[in-house]
């Protein structure tokens, strides 16, 4: 992940898995439908169950191993291995996280870990072994992790998390001819073999920007952050808008310590005429910021519709802000996730952290491909499948370049919580996505 606003981990996913099923149920149909899929029958495989972007903090220092409690770690970042719930299956995956991590980094790391595990129980007749290595949140220590992983066997590695541990690990992966999973957000350390399983600001984008333009919101005033994240989605919001015939009226930017606030809404005021919806792609505390001082700045903001993006999802400050009743934001539909945490709350007595769904659906995955696919099982060609798959954060697919696509539904800001108004697609076919 990379560092896009200050602090650790600092964001959040939504989701959408069909809770009806018995969990039995459920992963007899995953493993059919991915089957299905793989052989050409079109549409997404029904494999796990939902998700919306995490923003990666800084690279976090190791912390001593005394500090993490829920599982035995070595003495060393790397040296750790699958223990309880590790599987002794055939095929053996590599998983790579930032178990000893301090802060924050490390608490993912675990939950990770916990989701992992949890996915293979609950895949009958898994045949695959996790080998579980600690990176210490640290290059160094994803490049020892994913040469330990690969010497004692793996064919595939999970993870890491982070963007710079992810460029380090992926050398000796490829070096090897393995391929990658892991759940970086940072599209730069993407490649042929190294796959992006996280949630890209970039599908935020397209959908909420191209979900309003349908709905002839076409002229745009768009205000992003000073920082990595608001490049990320500037650009790809200039693409977008040019590709659906939309029109950009303005950008400003601002800085975190909002000192360029009062010149920003000046320029604002005076386009204001000329604009239909209005972008703003931060946090709650951001947006909260920046809508008070249109507001208080003369700015009438019911002539805008308010887009966001997933750093929406689940945002008290949205929810509570009335100035935001009605705007839209992209993020996965959210059943997939509840479900999710019942299940491992019985298991674990708390909760996850909101990334866990991706290592959980991340071993989910190998699972069903190890069961259906034979010696292709983690081929190119099969990873990369246009008809994709479906997790607990919905439907999504690898491109040839190591980024993904995912379907997004755009969802209403309401006072009693986010409303859906476009729902998700649960297919690639004919959604133009």
């Amino acid at each position: 992940m990379p560092s896009h606003q200050g602090g650790a981990v600092r964001h959040a996913l939504v989701s959408s898995m069909r809770a009806a099923l018995t969990r039995a149920t459920w992963m007899r149909a995953a493993v059919l439908a991915l089957a299905c899929t793989l052989a050409g029958c079109g549409g997404g495989a029904n494999l796990f169950g939902g998700g919306s972007p995490i923003v990666e903090g800084p690279a976090p220092a190791p912390a001593p191993t005394t500090a993490v409690t829920s599982a035995p770690l070595g003495s060393t970042p790397g040296a750790v291995t699958g223990a309880t719930g590790g599987g002794t299956g055939g095929v053996k995956v590599g998983v790579i996280l930032p178990l000893s991590a301090g802060g924050n980094a490390g608490i993912a790391g675990q939950s990770m870990r916990n989701a992992a595990e949890m996915a293979l129980a609950e895949f009958s007749g898994a045949n695959i072994q996790l080998v579980v290595k600690d990176d210490g949140g640290t290059a160094p220590g994803a490049q020892r992790a994913a040469t330990q992983a690969l010497d004692e066997g793996a064919e595939i590695l999970l993870g890491p998390l982070f963007a710079h541990s992810v460029t380090s690990a992926k050398q000796v992966a490829r070096s090897r001819g393995v391929p990658m999973i892991s759940f970086s957000t940072d599209t730069n350390v993407a490649s042929s073999g190294t796959y992006l399983l996280s949630f890209l600001p970039e599908s935020d984008v397209d959908r909420v920007i191209s979900y309003a333009i349908s709905q002839n919101k076409k002229s745009f005033v768009a205000l992003f952050p000073n920082n990595a994240y608001g490049g990320v989605v500037e650009a790809e919001f200039n693409q977008v808008v040019a590709k659906r015939g939309g029109r950009v009226v303005l950008v400003e930017h601002y800085s975190e310590d909002r000192k360029t606030l009062a010149e920003m809404v000046k320029q604002v005021a005076q386009a204001a005429g000329r604009g239909d919806a209005l972008f703003i792609p931060d946090g709650g505390d951001g947006v909260g910021d920046i809508i008070h001082a249109l507001a208080t700045g003369g700015v009438n903001l019911k002539q805008f519709t308010v887009l966001g993006t997933g750093l929406w999802a689940d945002d008290q400050h949205i929810t509570a802000n009335n100035m935001l009743e009605g705007a839209w934001f992209a993020a996965p539909e959210t059943a997939g996730y509840k479900s999710f945490v019942e299940r491992y709350r019985a298991r674990y007595h708390q909760d996850p952290v909101r990334q866990a769904t991706l290592a959980y659906d991340a071993v989910a995955l190998v699972a069903a491909l190890v069961k259906t696919q034979g010696t292709q099982r983690f081929s190119s060609d099969v990873l990369t499948n246009p008809s994709g798959f479906t997790g607990i954060d919905g439907v999504f697919r690898f491109r040839g370049d190591g980024s993904n696509q995912r379907g997004l539904a755009v969802m209403k800001v309401t006072q009693s919580g986010a409303q859906v108004v476009s729902a998700a697609p649960h297919s690639f076919n004919g959604s133009g996505i």
